[in-house]
């Protein structure tokens, strides 16, 4: 019964609210009735899906950043080689260019909250890299990359934790905000991967217990650091350093929507 009322519910929603590509706003063709919340033509005209900027090997193993370059496997970019790097590894599915990059400064500046659920499909594609795609996801913990509190409560939310929760309703991975950001830091735009480092230094910490709730144990745990876009990957190597020393976790992979 409760099945039948949702369907009607959402054929209703369709003839009010047509559904339209997240991308283009072209109209999108009537969905079967048993498609996956999840799937792809929910969100996406076949179009766009194609065109959509996806980063092909060989990318570096560790940042992820791709190159026009032919290699016989995997190899290591230059900004990583003889570097100490917080995390693992970490991977994005898309160039931030394009569509993807519209959808995401839509997302996160035009407060279109609605644009998670697509934005997370696009995100879910770095999990199908080989080193992860057989992980088993309910052992694993999804940390948004934090927001300090006066720019989260300018924008309202954080997009990073948003995709978490999106993510891990389908993945069944546990959010949990784990960091908070001390103070505000200047625009990282504009720095080169130096003074990215040196603008973060000590402006992550783990997140304190409080009378009404009790800090997460993460020591041993492995972690997905999830973020929108990810750039020189300076911050994320700050946040997945104080995982690792503080927090004691056991792995920390980085995945973003889009690479910068």
């Amino acid at each position: 019964m409760g099945t039948a009322v949702k369907r009607a519910g959402e054929c209703a929603l369709n003839l009010v609210f047509p559904l339209q590509c997240w991308s283009c706003g072209e109209p999108l063709p009537r969905l079967p009735r048993d498609l996956p919340s999840t799937a792809r033509s929910r969100f996406f005209c076949s179009q766009c899906d194609a065109d959509f900027p996806k980063i092909e090997p060989p990318y570096c193993d560790r940042c992820g950043e791709p190159y026009d370059l032919e290699t016989d496997g995997p190899f290591r970019c230059w900004n990583c080689t003889g570097r100490r790097i917080g995390f693992e590894f970490a991977v994005s599915g898309y160039h931030a260019a394009g569509p993807v990059r519209d959808m995401i400064h839509r997302f996160k500046y035009g407060r279109e909250l609605a644009m998670r659920g697509a934005l997370t499909t696009l995100l879910a594609d770095a999990l199908t890299d080989p080193r992860i795609e057989s992980e088993s996801w309910s052992e694993w913990c999804l940390v948004p990359v934090p927001l300090h509190r006066s720019r989260e409560f300018e924008r309202e939310f954080n997009q990073a934790w948003e995709l978490c929760e999106q993510l891990s309703r389908r993945i069944g991975a546990t959010p949990v905000k784990a960091l908070i950001r001390t103070q505000p830091t200047q625009s990282q735009a504009s720095l080169d991967r130096r003074r990215r480092l040196r603008n973060l230094r000590g402006v992550f910490d783990l997140q304190p217990s409080r009378p009404w709730r009790k800090a997460p144990d993460l020591k041993g745990r492995k972690i997905l650091l999830v973020d929108d876009v990810l750039t020189t990957g300076a911050t994320t190597h700050e946040c997945a350093r104080v995982l690792r020393r503080q927090a004691g976790v056991e792995k920390v992979v980085v995945i973003t929507v889009a690479r910068g």
